[in-house]
């Protein structure tokens, strides 16, 4: 019975987005914001050469497709990426009015998101006061920390302090519809924090607001502090069954790797696999072994977006790039000849960018174990609608099979 694996490379965009307009970086629109092909014309100017040097390299995706995918979404060549493709290859547009881990993931999965996000203002107080003191009465603590726009990294360094001796939370949004809380783990305690988010998410839910997450952190004032591997998404939950719900139904195991099960909010989900994306790629290369007849892999490899794209970190990007290219290659020779194997992307994050925010830009779809086939520029619900038929179960949302 074959199995299907679908890999998200988190923010790895191609440009091209037909309403790139409507979408911003402070006051710039997203038109023109290209991830993938800036990365490459960064590296083959020499301006992405931290821990790395030269071209771009990317055989093992090149090859599936991902110049030519790159060419049919926004229409140019990016340098180093120009193989004739063996896979198949496309484009993929998003329809949901958002860039954001959940639209991207819900959309990919066959449910395109059917409202409006909503954002908190950048403001100061950024949230509205039902929020902090929906906190106060979870916790017993007086006032909240931040409550701002803010970068995770930068405000744990301004507000740790202060928040170790008050045990106030802090509290912070950004770009995206969501509402992050830092806690540290030993002073403020993991399980303390996880409490708080899962409390406060079904008000937070309840204004269509995408997400709640728990960034705790370690450390001192004085050697300064790091966010940890313990962070949690509270995400709403999709509007109506998805692929994963879809699987499920057919009597098939779904295995979640990364943050799936979070963005699902363990809709569908039967087996979850997490860690930094370094131990991912193991679970994942586990799971290419050990995976059930007829199952799907659900996997997210997020640190593309959260270590580079929001940091506009061109040179770790571009090696996180060849990083998982070579991995990627170790994993396709391994693969049964009924699997199939997908990688695309949730949305962009050009590292060239102004701002912090993602990118409303196309994405790759490369697919491995159906040949040579060009697919032209799909929408993201034929993902699922394409891995539903390789599976052999009913496809429940718009999506058209691009197999």
């Amino acid at each position: 019975m074959p199995r299907a694996f679908l890999i998200v490379i988190d923010s790895v965009g191609i440009g091209g987005a037909p309403d790139a307009e409507r979408f911003f970086n402070g006051t710039r629109p997203d038109t023109g914001a290209n991830t993938l092909a800036h990365i490459a014309d960064a590296c083959a100017e020499g301006r992405a050469e931290q821990g790395r040097s030269g071209s771009l390299s990317l055989p093992v995706m090149d090859r599936l497709g991902l110049g030519a995918a790159i060419r049919v979404a926004s229409g140019r060549d990016a340098p180093g990426l120009g193989a004739d493709p063996t896979g198949l290859w496309g484009g993929a547009t998003e329809i949901s009015p958002g860039k954001d881990t959940p639209s991207g993931h819900w959309e990919l999965a066959g449910v395109p998101v059917p409202w409006d996000w909503h954002y908190f203002p950048d403001t100061l107080p950024a949230l509205p006061p039902q929020i902090v003191a929906e906190s106060e009465r979870l916790i017993g603590v007086a006032g909240v920390l931040g409550n701002c726009h803010a970068s995770g990294t930068e405000i744990i360094a301004r507000y740790g302090a202060e928040h170790m001796r008050t045990g106030q939370p802090i509290f912070y949004t950004s770009a995206d519809s969501v509402l992050q809380i830092a806690a540290h783990e030993d002073s403020f305690g993991l399980q303390r924090l996880l409490d708080l988010c899962q409390g406060i998410a079904p008000m937070v839910h309840a204004m269509k607001v995408g997400r709640v997450i728990a960034r705790p952190f370690v450390g001192t004032p004085e050697t300064g502090f790091t966010r940890t591997q313990n962070r949690h998404d509270y995400a709403i939950a999709p509007p109506s069954p998805t692929l994963c719900d879809w699987v499920q139904g057919a009597g098939r195991h779904v295995y979640a790797v990364g943050k799936i099960g979070d963005v699902f909010s363990m809709h569908g989900i039967d087996e979850v696999r997490k860690g930094p994306d370094d131990v991912l790629m193991t679970h994942l290369s586990d799971l290419v072994n050990d995976a059930e007849d007829g199952s799907l892999t659900f996997a997210n490899f997020v640190e593309f977006d959260s270590l580079y794209g929001h940091r506009r970190d061109v040179s770790g990007y571009a090696r996180a790039l060849e990083w998982f290219d070579t991995e990627l290659g170790k994993l396709l020779p391994r693969l049964r000849s009924d699997d199939l194997l997908i990688v695309t992307a949730d949305h962009g994050n050009d590292p060239t960018w102004i701002g912090t925010d993602h990118t409303r830009e196309r994405t790759p779809v490369l697919g491995y174990g159906v040949g040579e086939k060009a697919i032209g520029n799909v929408m993201f619900a034929d993902v699922a609608a394409s891995i539903a038929a390789h599976l052999g179960i009913p496809a429940q949302g718009p999506g058209v099979s691009f197999l």
